[in-house]
Parts: C-alpha cells; sequence; structure tokens
C-alpha cells in the first residue's frame, strides 16, 4: 500500500520547525505613522527655509533701499534709456526715461509694502474683534457680523475697489482702508469659528464659575488662545495685499505721483514689453518672489502651529514613556 504524496504548492507545505509562523513584517503602522510625520515635518521646515528666503530678498533691500548706493530713483537720463540689465552699473537696466530700474523697484516697494503692512494691520484688528464677538457672544450679534461677512463675500472684489477709490480718490489713506475692508472677512470667519470651539472647553466653564465677566473671559482667556492662529492668516494676507495694491496701481487707481509703486512700474513699461522686456519682467518677478516666499513661509508656519497643537492634545509620544519606563521614571 502506497504512501500519500504530500500536496504541492502553499497548501502542503510544511510549517516550520517549533510550529511558528509566518514572520512578522518589520513594517508597523506605528513607523509609517512615524514617516509620515517626519516627512510632513521635513517638508514644513524646507517652506518655512525657503519662504524666509524669498521674503527676506526682496523685503530686506526694499527697507534699506536708501542707505544703498544707488542712483536716484527721479533722476532722468534720456541718453541711457532702456538700456538692458548689467549695463554700465545698471543691474536691471534703466527704464524708457533713463532712472535707474533697480532703485525704482526698491524705492517703489516702499510704497507697495507700507501700504500692504498698514491694510492687513487693519483688517487683523477689524476681524479679530468682530469674529470674536461673534463667535463668543453669538445671538444678534452672531447674526449681524455673518451677514456682513455674506454681503462682503458676494460683492466682486477688484469691482468694489475700484468703486470706492473713484469716489474718495486715490489716496495712500484711501488704498490702505479700501483693502483692509476687503480682508477682514478672511480674519473674521476663523477666528469666528476657532472662538465657538474655545468658548465650550472646560477652562472657560470655570471662570463663569468663578464670576469672571464675559468681556474678561474673552479678553484675557480664549483670545490669547487663537490670536496666534489668527497671526498666521494675517500674514498669508500680507501677499493678497501687495498684489491688491499692484493691481490698483496697474489700473491707474493707486497712489499719484510722484509715488512709484510696483504696478504702476509694470504699467509703465508695458508698451516697451517687446523691445524692452525687462521693463515689466523683473519688477514682475520681484512682485512673485515675495508672494511666493509669504506663502510658503506662511503655509510652514500654519503647519508647525498645527503639529504643535496635536502633540498637546495626543500627550507625550508612547517611545517617550517606554524610555523613562526602562530608566526607572515611570513607575
Amino acid at each position: 500500500m502506497s504512501t500519500p504524496l504530500p500536496a504541492s504548492g502553499p497548501a502542503g507545505t510544511a510549517p516550520p520547525p517549533g510550529g511558528a509562523g509566518p514572520r512578522p513584517s518589520a513594517v508597523t503602522t506605528r513607523l509609517l505613522a512615524r514617516a509620515g510625520a517626519t516627512r510632513r515635518r521635513r517638508g514644513a521646515r524646507v517652506k518655512l527655509w525657503v519662504g524666509l528666503v524669498c521674503t527676506l530678498l526682496v523685503v530686506v533691500p526694499v527697507v534699506f533701499a536708501r542707505l544703498l548706493p544707488l542712483p536716484d530713483p527721479t533722476e532722468q537720463d534720456l541718453s541711457q534709456r532702456r538700456l538692458p540689465p548689467l549695463t554700465d552699473g545698471h543691474l536691471f537696466g534703466t527704464d524708457q526715461l533713463g532712472r535707474d530700474l533697480l532703485s525704482n523697484v526698491l524705492h517703489g516697494g516702499q510704497m507697495s509694502l507700507t501700504i500692504g503692512v498698514l491694510a492687513v494691520l487693519v483688517s487683523g484688528v477689524i476681524g479679530l474683534v468682530a469674529g470674536a464677538a461673534a463667535g463668543y457672544y453669538g445671538g444678534w450679534v452672531d447674526s449681524v457680523v455673518s451677514r456682513l461677512l455674506e454681503a462682503q463675500l458676494s460683492l466682486p472684489l477688484l469691482m468694489m475697489l475700484l468703486l470706492v477709490v473713484a469716489l474718495f480718490g486715490p489716496s495712500i489713506p484711501v488704498i490702505t482702508c479700501v483693502i483692509a475692508v476687503a480682508q477682514w472677512p478672511e480674519v473674521a470667519r476663523l477666528t469666528r469659528s476657532l472662538v465657538l470651539v474655545e468658548r465650550e472647553k472646560p477652562y472657560v466653564a470655570a471662570a463663569r464659575v468663578l464670576g469672571l465677566r464675559r468681556a474678561e473671559i474673552l479678553v484675557r482667556h480664549i483670545l490669547p488662545n487663537v490670536v496666534r492662529q489668527a497671526t498666521i492668516v494675517v500674514f498669508l494676507l500680507l501677499a493678497q495685499a501687495v498684489l491688491l495694491e499692484s493691481a490698483l496701481s496697474y489700473l491707474g487707481a493707486g497712489p499719484e505721483r510722484p509715488f512709484a509703486t510696483w504696478g504702476r512700474i509694470v504699467s509703465d513699461g508695458q508698451d516697451y514689453i517687446t523691445t524692452s522686456w525687462w521693463l515689466v519682467t523683473l519688477p514682475g518677478l520681484v512682485i512673485v518672489l515675495l508672494v511666493v516666499g509669504v506663502n510658503l513661509l506662511g503655509d510652514g508656519l500654519r503647519d508647525r502651529t498645527r503639529r504643535q497643537a496635536a502633540s498637546r492634545r495626543r500627550g507625550p509620544s508612547p517611545s517617550w514613556r517606554d524610555r523613562a519606563t526602562r530608566k526607572g521614571t515611570v513607575s
């Protein structure tokens, strides 16, 4: 009588000695999560450094433009008009009136950045106050702020800016206030949502039990926990403010002469773009470099803030507990 042969294939494979099962994989869910967190952390760090470098490459020369050895931005020399870049000591070349383009761009950037910074500061204050009041008090305050937000967001942005500037004139205070009014809904919406979350937390209830007034709770306890994230949004709005100011100046609704802005420099050079490309391209690249740098820097800061908030909610990591247990510091 013959002995049956073992079946071929995986079903007939004899088990390993000792009855051990298949070898466990070295890749676990915890390792995958840790690798993903490391990759995100590295990406946020790259964003921070690239954004910081791009922003400083524009902001530092603009801020110290008056201290740099540059020609007068208003000095005209028709014999040297439209010189290409790197000619006769002109790094960016000259414009159609023989003015040094680099000096004009840096001094014009002072006006554009001043309007942008003032606009985001005003919009940040308005949005923070309105959003915090709407989120904490609710009721008719929330209804009024929400209706204002909806009305603001339903209007065409650039058309509204042009209309207001046409009514009140293209002065620096008017342009600053117009851009601030156009941007405050972004800050208000975020602040309102953050305050809605914070007001339900136990520390707010404890403050009420202690007899603190509602305004005191909002100012002393809730706002410090939301102002950091709101500040990042305000910083991101700087890029939009610079673009809006440049768009208004390009369309002829920016600050009047003798103030030079990036949008006006691009507008003045557009007629010569086919023969003198640098009159439009180089100022445009400066605007792009600043906008990209601010956006990358803001995204990196936002990612870091979210990661820190998530780590605070989770508490100490398991690996830390394991190391502490092995050292005998945790019973």
